[in-house]
């Protein structure tokens, strides 16, 4: 039974299932939408959270390291002591830079689509208001096959684009490709776990391939015709690599 529960007005977050906690991160243009075929699997044998950011609340600081903090608090108001940590996209870069801080906690670290190196994204730039059709584009752009970009998830990020939102969007883009990760990877002692789609454009395989590099525990799994989102747009074959992953490593 899914449970919402909030910490305060301000914190805001998923928890359902039981067992070992994994917490799901998506990112700038995502939600815990995204993770629904996950959750439905995870959750038959781990605690499955998902924290709400606020990325576009008014007055809310729009940057990836508040954000970190945000996810802090939840697990400190939660009494998390080990977990799992998955991120994708920008969610990613933020687990990246929890486990950097907080490694003690980390049982896990799970990437797809991570920023944190580089990436080509939405956001990169200032959003062109009002162009309908130019931001289907860049939401399908997002999947190999466009017709997951639905009727319904291009009017959400249209409608996110063309409001007082636009300016936190490019806030936490900016901060994003300002903050890169490189030299810090090697500290990641964690086994870590990349499950990355062959057509992702925004980040393409040279990063995954970095990121396999840098990281010191890192095994790299690849799913064919998927783009950005692979747990989204190939939920079957992600959540095959992610549970040989958890086998590979003692952790069911």
């Amino acid at each position: 039974m899914e449970k919402h529960s909030g910490i305060t007005s301000y914190y805001q977050f998923t928890d359902e299932g039981s067992g070992t906690p994994i917490i799901l991160l998506y990112g700038l243009f995502g939600s815990a939408k995204n993770f629904l075929p996950l959750r439905e699997h995870l959750k038959k044998k781990y605690r499955v959270i998902v924290p709400v950011f606020p990325f576009f609340q008014t007055g809310t600081k729009a940057d990836i390291f508040s954000f970190t903090e945000y996810l802090h608090a939840i697990i400190t108001t939660l009494n998390l002591t080990k977990f799992h940590l998955l991120g994708n996209s920008m969610g990613g870069h933020i687990a990246i830079l929890y486990t950097l801080k907080y490694p003690e906690k980390i049982e896990s670290l799970i990437l797809s689509g991570s920023s944190g190196l580089y990436e080509h994204g939405l956001g990169d730039t200032y959003p062109r208001r009002g162009d309908y059709e130019y931001i289907k584009t860049k939401t399908q752009l997002t999947f190999y096959k466009p017709e997951i970009a639905t009727k319904e998830l291009v009017d959400e990020i249209y409608s996110i684009v063309n409001s007082r939102k636009a300016l936190q969007i490019v806030s936490l883009a900016k901060s994003t490709i300002r903050n890169n990760v490189e030299a810090e990877l090697h500290k990641i002692d964690c086994p870590s776990c990349l499950i990355w789609g062959m057509n992702d454009t925004i980040t393409p395989p040279d990063v995954a391939v970095s990121f396999q590099q840098f990281l010191p525990k890192a095994d790299l799994y690849w799913i064919d015709e998927c783009g950005h989102v692979p747990m989204l747009e190939r939920p079957a074959e992600f959540n095959s690599a992610l549970d040989t992953f958890f086998q590979l490593n003692g952790f069911v």
